[in-house]
């Protein structure tokens, strides 16, 4: 979305959905959220994509994630292809009043996930042939959630239950106190450790955002 960075406030806006009219932030509440784009209805690769969320429907719902999706066509054209997901946004006779909506929705598919403090944590730009992976989308906010409420990071390919890692700007004391399943360092040619494991903690805040998920590993929060 031009202009729009992760961290940034996500844009409050009011539409008109197939169960009524919403406004966004209210409609999050203080839960996490992800807003889907479709370029329109009925199209093949967005009807398979509503459908695996709508299948997976109890795994965000577990995660105290809300979805909604968004097509340029109107509302009255929603209401045949709603039964394959959560809702539909209209976009058409001024009703629609996202004023990004024109710059990206005719040609492509976008992934946004806001957490509950209605800041962007994750975009994600596909192409219409592309369909969306909702088990990548699932382990994203895993990490997102588990980093929010709990000072480490996530690695490459991480999921839930694997090692992660602890900020290198953490002292030994500290993250030995924090961590008590124990800290190892991956030897590396240069001898530097900064590739700190341990094993995942229980995060006692999943589903809340503390700020730490849009900051770097070796660096501190800010308010």
């Amino acid at each position: 979305m031009p202009g729009l960075l992760l961290g940034d406030v996500f844009p409050d806006f009011e539409a008109e959905t197939t169960v009524g009219k919403i406004k966004f932030h209210d409609f999050l509440g203080d839960s996490w959220g992800i807003l889907f784009s479709h370029p329109r209805d009925y199209t093949p690769v967005c009807t398979t994509e509503l459908g695996r969320a709508a299948k997976l429907s109890s795994e965000f719902s577990k995660r105290n994630v809300r979805m909604i999706a968004l097509s340029i066509d109107c509302l009255e054209d929603h209401y045949g292809w709603s039964k394959v997901l959560t809702y539909i946004l209209a976009n058409s006779g001024g009703r629609f009043k996202f004023k990004y909506s024109a710059e990206f929705l005719p040609d492509n598919g976008t992934v946004f996930i806001i957490g509950p403090d209605k800041k962007l944590k994750l975009s994600i730009l596909y192409p219409a042939t592309t369909g969306r992976n909702f088990d990548e989308l699932l382990r994203v906010i895993d990490s997102l959630q588990l980093t929010a409420g709990v000072r480490v990071a996530t690695p490459a390919d991480w999921k839930p239950g694997v090692c992660v890692m602890v900020p290198p700007s953490m002292p030994e004391e500290e993250a030995a106190s924090m961590f008590p399943a124990g800290v190892f360092s991956k030897e590396l040619p240069s001898g530097r450790k900064y590739l700190r494991y341990t094993p995942q903690p229980k995060d006692q805040s999943k589903h809340t955002d503390t700020g730490n998920s849009q900051t770097e590993p070796g660096t501190t929060s800010q308010p």
